[in-house]
């Protein structure tokens, strides 16, 4: 067998019926010539083992595993700032906080003058941060000043107290006074309300609940003065809140229609036979 035809053998694929029928013809030949040998089968799988080492054998494909990453490798840093907000530009939570107002040391007559005036006008006690607030200082200096003042009072024995009750402060009048605070509103009670404030009344009484503002239209001049003198004879109170404007509704209270002989404000006159006739207004007014 020539060189090449060896090569052609060996590269041509392995037929293992073909070499069955090889191997099977051989056996059955050397069992009739009784030369059975077993050299002859060494050679037969020689050249079986010589077939197989010479194939190419198909490995199957497998992936290769992603590489671990090293230990010095970082992440990369995302940008925080929302997509939405252009580049150079901070985030909306982001912003500058304004700086707070430095807090001043009043000097004591400055202190105590803004003392005063703050709790005049408190309706309610009021609390120490409170009034630091309004003061631009400490919460430490008003509570000097606060005790300082209270102390002054005392000391001169004034008509007036600073009392702390609860978490606040307040004016209050001496006890010691009671009567003479006492005697200015009773009398107070019994004297006769003027024109103005009969007035103001009787719009508040047909026209309730009406605000401050709407009892000055209707009247055509202020009513603080005279809705303080009311609203201390108990005749009139707050009873809610304009919705349109915030400001208070006033009516009449239960005092009023004693004072009055009525039981219900439904007994009330009716306004219109109260009302002058239109000539006589024109007559009064002729520009109106």
């Amino acid at each position: 067998m020539s060189g090449e035809q060896e090569r052609s053998d060996a590269a041509a694929p392995i037929s293992w019926e073909a070499l069955a029928a090889e191997l099977a013809a051989t056996r059955e030949a050397a069992e009739r010539g009784g030369t059975e040998d077993s050299g002859t089968w060494d050679a037969v799988a020689a050249e079986l083992a010589a077939r197989v080492a010479d194939r190419p054998v198909d490995e199957p494909f497998v992936p290769p595993l992603p590489s671990a990453p090293e230990e010095d490798d970082e992440p990369p840093v995302e940008d925080p700032t929302p997509p939405d907000v252009p580049a150079g530009e901070p985030a909306p939570d982001d912003e500058p906080e304004e700086p707070l107002e430095a807090l001043e040391l009043l000097g004591p007559e400055e202190l105590r003058g803004g003392l005063e005036a703050l709790l005049f006008v408190m309706s309610d006690p009021v609390d120490e941060q409170t009034l630091a607030s309004a003061l631009r200082c400490g919460p430490d200096q008003v509570r000097e000043g606060l005790t300082e003042l209270a102390a002054d009072y005392d000391r001169r024995r004034a008509g007036i107290i600073l009392r702390r009750v609860g978490e606040g402060w307040r004016l209050y009048t001496r006890d010691e006074h009671a009567g003479v605070v006492e005697r200015f509103l009773v009398d107070g009670q019994k004297s006769r309300l003027t024109q103005a404030a009969l007035e103001t009344l009787a719009v508040i009484a047909y026209r309730q609940p009406v605000t401050r503002a709407r009892i000055a239209a209707i009247r055509g001049v202020g009513v603080d003065g005279v809705m303080r003198t009311l609203l201390g004879r108990g005749l009139v109170h707050e009873v809610g809140t304009d919705p349109d404007s915030g400001g208070g509704l006033y009516g009449t209270t239960p005092l009023f229609l004693e004072r009055i002989g009525l039981t219900s404000l439904a007994d009330l006159p009716e306004l219109a036979p109260l009302l002058p006739e239109t000539s006589t207004m024109l007559d009064e007014h002729p520009d109106s």
